[in-house]
């Protein structure tokens, strides 16, 4: 500064003067602090995030008619959100008060990523009288399907030769009174309750059928879970009654135990003696499901688009995908654009139970759907659209949404599966690839193979489908070295089969579910590395000790030998003995040396005497115990129980 010349010392007076010079250094100190919140910015994006997961759990209301700012408030989105939503979709909407179809508002949430539940209203429709739809149910052979066949014979005209195909799993029969019941079938096996479920869900009646030999049986429990859980009544029908060890006194006392009130004891649920082989009390049986659907007073909506159900999908060689359908308000008619599930399709052709081809379906009735693109899930609702642009769009949207919650849940189990702790890490995986002959069995198959996972062998499930095995299904499983699982489908052709058996490909072709299980559960086991155990394999009493003095004047070792006498098992020489007195433990250690008659041998058997040393121990006693320690694997054990429930125990 003294050698600043004036002009110099009063620029810098008039630089601090404005505070130009002092600010340098706090913008440095503040440029340093301005860079750290940066750094935070990448933990912003998991808020949305948390919020999305728990998303799918919500399911919201929708309807016909109803408005952008209702559909905003039960999504919990903002209305220029949807209304963004609503232009990429293809909508005009002028106001958020403007009414707007069912089919946009399931598009317009799915995008926000809700599930929805469609919700339809008779007010101003014409309801008419509808038959009751009724679902067997029951333990697995208590004879189901042979009281359905005992009903379907009695009430098909003597033209009808051979009786309806039951390739539906679904039939009507027609009452004497002119009135008319539909019969659904469920199979008792415990592998397939998510089609009692279904069963159970569509129905109006139950018809629950006990064994008056059995009694009360699991699934006899599990149905009367799915009616209650449904709210469907139910009609107890006590099954053969024609057999010596027959007690329908005790079935209904088993019943009652288990918190179903009878009419006999003050309750409402009527109970029926039948027996399917000798056609008694079918009549009865009749008139009480008659008069059950009478007093619900069953109406449904016969004018309008229809609400239908898909109870089975399957698919054909020659016509397709095919789905088996339950109308439960309006009429379905040939032609219209519908959306099933995921899938789409325009109606080709409506068949009923007889296999006819008709022009329309009315509520109750089984049918047979032809024309859609791809094969829905048993379970799915049927919806009808106004157009095939509309069907095409709410099948990608509701695809796109499968997809994500796939994905979703995908990203679960392998967060799961990093978690586990080490002992896990010996997990072996066994791929499958599942094909059956229909939608419904294809998910009954899936399920009871994951219910075969166990500590040791992960179940994964590389692959479902429906129809005969492929050569593709041959590619995929030499891939990932999947084992084929076909469940009710015919044997594939020789070149498929040949494919296989040069990739050393496993292809297992079952019937019967119990047989499936079985074969499944031992090729777990096979595969599973089981878990080291150490167990005596034999035991031995020391009778005499010789003792040798140590030759060598290097080492001077002297050794001790156990003459002894195996008392049980057997003893190798490749195993650990423990030497045991007073029952306490006094040494553990290798074998050095086994004997039998001055010769060297690897094993000596129960009953034999034998000269025994052990490594580094010579604190032998006439009376002491030895035993032999072997390392085994043992492997997990395939259970099944009376219920046919299975599963691996480790």
């Amino acid at each position: 500064c003294l050698h600043a010349s004036p002009e110099l010392l009063a620029r810098r007076r008039n630089e601090e003067a404005f505070g130009l010079k002092a600010p340098k250094k706090q913008k440095r100190v503040k440029k340093e602090n301005k860079t750290q919140p940066p750094v935070e910015a990448p933990y912003i994006p998991p808020k949305p995030k948390r919020a999305a997961k728990s998303l799918p759990d919500k399911t919201i209301d929708i309807f016909e008619g109803m408005t952008i700012s209702e559909l905003a408030k039960r999504t919990g989105e903002a209305v220029s959100t949807l209304q963004y939503i609503f232009v990429n979709v293809g909508e005009k909407v002028d106001s958020e008060f403007d009414p707007i179809s069912i089919d946009i508002a399931e598009l317009v949430a799915m995008e926000v990523g809700v599930n929805v539940r469609r919700l339809h209203s008779n007010e101003g429709a014409v309801l008419k009288p509808r038959p009751a739809v009724v679902t067997v149910m029951g333990h697995v052979d208590h004879g189901k399907t042979s009281l359905l066949d005992a009903l379907r014979q009695t009430s098909v005209a003597a033209k009808e030769a051979g009786g309806i195909t039951q390739h539906l799993g679904a039939f009507v029969v027609s009452m004497p009174s002119g009135a008319s019941i539909t019969f659904l079938d469920t199979p008792g096996h415990a592998a397939f309750s998510a089609m009692r479920a279904r069963g159970a869900a569509v129905t109006d009646v139950v018809v629950l059928v006990v064994a008056a030999d059995d009694g009360v049986m699991p699934q006899t429990l599990e149905a009367m879970s799915h009616a209650k859980a449904a709210n469907v009544p139910i009609v107890v029908a006590i099954n053969k009654c024609d057999k010596p060890a027959a007690d329908p006194e005790r079935v209904k006392i088993q019943l009652g135990s288990e918190g179903l009130l009878l009419e006999e004891m003050g309750g409402d649920v009527q109970v029926v003696e039948v027996s399917a082989t000798h056609k008694i009390g079918l009549d009865k049986l009749e008139e009480s499901l008659l008069l059950q659907a009478e007093m619900m007073e069953l109406k449904a909506r016969v004018d309008g688009p229809a609400q239908a159900y898909v109870v089975e999908a399957r698919l054909d060689r020659g016509r397709g995908p095919l789905a088996t359908a339950i109308v439960k308000a309006g009429t379905l008619v040939c032609g219209q654009h519908v959306v099933v599930g995921a899938e789409w399709g325009r109606i080709r052709a409506i068949r009923d139970t007889l296999g006819k081809v008709s022009e329309k379906a009315g509520p109750s009735i089984p049918v047979e759907i032809e024309g859609l693109r791809g094969l829905p899930m048993a379970g799915d609702d049927i919806v009808v659209v106004e157009s095939e642009e509309r069907a095409r769009m709410l099948s990608s949207g509701r695809k796109k949404k499968q997809e994500k919650d796939r994905l979703r849940k995908v990203n679960e189990v392998r967060i799961e599966m990093e978690d586990t702790s080490e002992e896990d890490s010996k997990r072996v995986e066994l791929p499958f690839i599942v094909k059956a002959d229909v939608q419904g069995t294809v998910q009954a198959v899936t399920d009871a193979l994951k219910s075969l996972n166990s500590p040791q062998v992960f179940v994964n499930i590389v692959h479902v489908g429906v129809g005969p095995i492929s050569q593709s299904d041959v590619d995929l499983a030499q891939a990932c070295g999947a084992c084929i699982v076909g469940f009710n489908v015919r044997n594939p052709p020789s070149s498929v089969t040949l494919a296989a058996n040069r990739a050393n490909i496993k292809i297992c072709l079952h019937r019967v579910i119990y047989h499936l299980l079985e074969d499944m559960g031992n090729l777990i086991v096979e595969k599973a590395p089981g878990t080291l155990e150490i167990q005596v394999a034999g035991e031995a009493q020391v009778l005499n000790i010789f003792e040798i003095k140590g030759r060598s004047k290097s080492k001077h070792e002297d050794v001790k030998i156990a003459g002894c006498r195996i008392t049980d098992g057997h003893f190798t020489k490749s195993s650990t003995m423990r030497l045991l007195r007073s029952g306490e433990l006094v040494f553990e250690g290798l074998c050095a040396s086994l004997k039998k008659e001055k010769q060297d041998v690897e094993t000596v058997d129960k009953g034999n005497e034998c000269g025994l040393v052990i490594k580094d121990c010579d604190d032998f006693r006439v009376g002491d115990i030895i035993q032999c320690l072997e390392q085994v694997n043992r492997k997990p054990k395939f259970v099944s129980s009376e219920s046919g429930a299975v599963w691996i125990e480790c």
